[in-house]
């Protein structure tokens, strides 16, 4: 007889990519489209952006405050990066999980790297430019950051996308309608996998004999 591991209704989608790359303006367009993901909302130090809200783009909040809320272990995942700390709630994405919802974290690959050990069956995406040169022009023509964190964000760039390999999935946005089809097709695709459909639908699979421990 067919036995399977119970694994958590919801699925845990994990997206990076080295600045630049695209992958707000994916994860924005995904999210549009799809009401069964919610963004999980992450804590972060640095200053908002323009257009940028508390509590829907991040929990902006100051330095003591994060390193109180990571001394109390309530972070899955924190990272310094570009001189800004950021974290996620392991509480709430549990919660989520479990009631059934979809999840998506928007993080770096450390950070990446630090929920695959609390959620292994995460389904990670990296995203990465066309060239190195797309992701020049695209750090310059959104006109946010100065040219001091845009040479800071190009020499990372490098030693970013050297963890692709990590990823289950790397999409290459080199046309946004093409990347956003791979996107919504590793979604479709994640959430048909057996340990996921026997989750929601486990009366289904106990008629068919199907058990799990």
């Amino acid at each position: 007889m067919p036995v399977i591991k119970i694994a958590q209704p919801g699925t845990l989608f994990v997206v990076a990519a080295p600045s630049g790359a695209g992958k707000s303006t994916l994860v924005n367009a995904l999210l549009s489209r799809d009401s069964n993901i919610q963004l999980s909302v992450s804590y972060t130090t640095r200053e908002p952006r323009v257009g940028e809200v508390h509590g829907v783009s991040y929990h902006f909040t100051s330095v003591d405050d994060f390193l109180q809320r990571q001394a109390q272990n309530e972070f899955i995942e924190s990272a310094e990066v570009h001189g800004n700390y950021y974290g996620t709630s392991k509480k709430w994405i549990d919660q989520a999980l479990e009631n059934g919802q979809d999840v998506l974290l928007e993080i770096d690959w450390q950070g990446a790297q630090q929920v695959r050990l609390f959620f292994p069956q995460m389904v990670g995406i990296f995203i990465v430019p066309p060239s190195l040169t797309a992701l020049k022009e695209r750090l310059y023509g959104r006109g946010t950051d100065s040219e001091d964190v845009i040479t800071r964000r190009l020499l990372a760039a490098g030693g970013e996308m050297a963890h692709a390999p990590e990823f289950e999935y790397v999409i290459i946005n080199e046309n946004l309608d093409s990347a956003m089809s791979n996107l919504c097709h590793i979604v479709q695709a994640a959430r048909l996998r057996f340990a996921q459909q026997f989750s929601r639908n486990p009366t289904l699979f106990y008629d068919l004999g199907i058990h799990a421990k």
